[in-house]
């Protein structure tokens, strides 16, 4: 495989997973912010740094408030992280790769395009963004089913495999810190236990809520979904789970040794769950150390896989 195929392979995943996933990330704050008591001012600004975006947002807008950030993240087209953006790489990866990929992705690909583009407007609105974006997570789902459904586990696959994985740890470990930090806030500014509100939201922002309950079998505490979200080998958007079929995926494809290295080095670090320790500063300055970890598997795959020519 040339390797400017797979690195569009590679890019065609982690641009699919990036629309899924900004799609579940304002879906959920605008449950969270619902569900907070008043009195807590938790901005929705908080996106625009969880995604790392603050010095492009501050280029384009004036105002940090609501509008301003959901357009931001879903339909700005100057945020290369933004949703339509995303979206649309996904759309030029899938057509200058249509020989290596089932070939109805390029058909789904083209529907969920034109239905994000012709009603993104109902995104930007309060009372119709839900439909909206649920249609988007399910447009993705069905694209990722089919890949899964359709696809020999070949180097193509491989490539597909670890640009979803790694999209998806990476934003995992951003919603576990912004967890940590309206955690740390509410307990700032007000008396109310918000702990089940805000861990609630984020195990519904992975689709955990269910599996996290089975496997733990406990109510919602802001530990036990830590560790969930972070340690369960077994919940395919766990941060363990992300890494190890990373590992897989590595050891399918040549040249491996590095890149092997890098990735056992990211899943030899570990965050002590004690029962009572709180997730404050320090845990939330391991995820910021998980979150380097990954852009340094990203580099590693790009020097070994998609070297510049």
């Amino acid at each position: 495989m040339l390797s400017k195929v797979a690195e569009r392979i590679y890019w065609t995943a982690r641009h699919l997973e990036r629309v899924e996933n900004t799609a579940r990330l304002i879906s959920v704050y605008d449950n969270l912010l619902f569900d907070l008591p008043d009195e807590l001012d938790i901005s929705w600004y908080n996106l625009v740094t969880l995604n790392s975006a603050d010095d492009l947002f501050a280029e384009r807008y004036k105002n940090r408030d609501e509008r301003n950030v959901v357009k931001f993240l879903l339909a700005d087209n100057t945020n290369p992280s933004s949703m339509l953006s995303a979206l649309q790489m996904v759309r030029e990866n899938v057509r200058t790769t249509r020989d290596v990929l089932p070939k109805e992705s390029w058909e789904m690909v083209n529907e969920l395009y034109i239905f994000a583009n012709a009603e993104i407007q109902q995104g930007l609105k309060r009372s119709a963004r839900h439909g909206f974006l649920e249609q988007m997570v399910r447009g993705c789902q069905q694209i990722n089913g089919l890949f899964a459904g359709t696809m020999r586990r070949d180097a193509c696959w491989q490539f597909l495999s670890l640009g979803r994985n790694l999209e998806r740890a990476d934003m995992l470990t951003r919603l576990l810190d912004a967890g940590a930090a309206a955690q740390i806030q509410g307990e700032a500014e007000t008396d109310v236990r918000i702990s089940q509100v805000v861990w609630g939201n984020v195990l519904r922002s992975s689709s955990a809520e269910l599996c996290y309950r089975r496997t733990m079998r406990s109510a919602v505490h802001q530990n036990d979904v830590a560790k969930f979200l972070l340690q369960d080998s077994q919940f395919p958007r766990s941060l363990k789970y992300c890494l190890d079929d990373m590992l897989q995926s590595v050891k399918a494809l040549p040249n491996r040794n590095k890149a092997t290295e890098a990735v056992n080095a990211a899943l030899g670090s570990e965050f002590g769950m004690d029962e009572g320790k709180r997730l404050g500063v320090e845990f939330r300055d391991y995820l910021n150390q998980q979150q380097l970890n990954l852009r340094n598997l990203h580099q590693v795959f790009s020097e070994i896989w998609f070297p510049v020519v």
